[in-house]
């Protein structure tokens, strides 16, 4: 009896490997050890049937919990003609059509003859400005989309008797394809342009497709909270298919434009405050804005520094799908006033010259990280 390889070896990953990870391990496998890149290489076809074995057992969640637990011999007997099928010079494996639909059957739209067939889907762009994200908005926009012909009611065929038949090019996939090399190349079939469907007598209108372009205007409600940069999806919204076929999908991409005022980070939102030198070193009470609409006062106490952050809890962004609003945050920055009176200088002098006296005096004010650098300019 010949010795069979453990399956996770076979493919080259631990006993832990996810789906995913199965997934890559079997097509690098398979692409490096297929007959076709290796033509007359016995090893190599033997390795490929090994590896295909390997992950039809362990891409099954039933076969691999049963061979986690008994290993080959869970399969003794047949293993549901999965064993089976690979004697007879390679006719079980399939040929490079029936490896590249187990490998990249999810890439190109599923297996062949399979898979929902779908008009194309649409995207546009939409911008709103920021209140408008807080709160919420419908927008209606200027779609430039396909929709059931109107003359033959989406049937594609003059004379509703005839109806359609199946293509017999494509056999109703849509689709088509064609070797190049080593690689399949999947192109809409010639015959139907996609649709998997003919008609005898085609309508003037739309030549058989069933569809027509036209500019539709369509209402997007936008959520309170979206972010910049958010995909809405709108269900069979996008191009019709024809008969047989359902519509794509529209996919709206968010733009938020910016603020002048207000700078958002997720649910929170920050907002600068200039405030005097007076107001800084003296303490004040001080109105906002909030992104509401509404004013809010916050109160700076005395000796605030430039930089410093007052928190307003509650009085952010909204949250997307909640009633929840994130906080907002004030910085302070101190303005230095460029144009002074006669008298305000001769006020700032006099306190230019109590300040130098206190620090001349060592008091606690003139202690600080900028008593140092005074000290430092002034030699001592």
């Amino acid at each position: 009896m010949a010795i069979k390889i453990d399956y996770y070896e076979s493919l080259e990953v631990s006993r832990t490997a996810s789906p995913d990870e199965l997934k890559k391990a079997f097509r690098k496998q398979a692409m490096r050890y297929h007959p076709d890149r290796n033509p007359g290489d016995d090893a190599a076809e033997q390795k490929f049937k090994e590896i295909n074995e390997a992950y039809d057992v362990l891409k099954d969640a039933q076969k691999r919990a049963a061979y986690d637990q008994y290993g080959h011999d869970a399969f003794e007997g047949g293993m549901g003609g999965m064993g089976g099928g690979f004697g007879g010079g390679f006719a079980g494996a399939g040929g490079l059509g029936d490896i590249f639909d187990q490998m990249f059957g999810d890439m190109m739209g599923g297996r062949r003859g399979g898979g929902r067939r779908t008009g194309a889907d649409v995207q546009v762009q939409v911008e709103i400005t920021l209140m408008e994200a807080f709160t919420g908005v419908k927008k209606d926009v200027e779609v430039r989309t396909r929709v059931a012909c109107e003359s033959c009611h989406g049937s594609g065929s003059a004379d509703p008797k005839a109806g359609s038949s199946t293509c017999p090019t494509c056999h109703g996939a849509g689709k088509v394809r064609a070797q190049q090399g080593f690689f399949l190349v999947e192109r809409p079939c010639p015959t139907c342009h996609g649709s998997g469907r003919t008609v005898a007598n085609p309508c003037k209108v739309c030549h058989g497709t069933g569809t027509e372009a036209k500019t539709e205007t369509i209402s997007i409600d936008i959520p309170a909270g979206v972010e910049d940069g958010t995909r809405i999806r709108m269900a069979g919204k996008g191009e019709a298919g024809g008969e047989g076929v359902q519509p794509g999908d529209l996919y709206v991409h968010v733009s938020v434009l910016s603020h002048d005022i207000f700078q958002r980070d997720g649910a929170n939102i920050y907002c600068r405050v200039p405030l005097r030198m007076t107001q800084a070193a003296l303490g004040t009470e001080v109105e906002v804005p909030v992104v509401d609409g509404g004013r809010s006062k916050v109160r700076i106490p005395a000796g605030t520094q430039t930089g410093e952050t007052f928190r307003l809890r509650g009085k952010g962004f909204s949250v997307l799908r909640s009633s929840a609003r994130g906080d907002m945050y004030i910085q302070v920055s101190v303005e230095t006033p460029s144009h002074l009176t006669k008298r305000q200088r001769e006020l700032l002098e006099e306190f230019e010259k109590e300040a130098g006296d206190d620090h001349a005096k060592g008091s606690p004010e003139s202690s600080g990280f900028f008593a140092k650098v005074r000290d430092f300019f002034d030699g001592r």
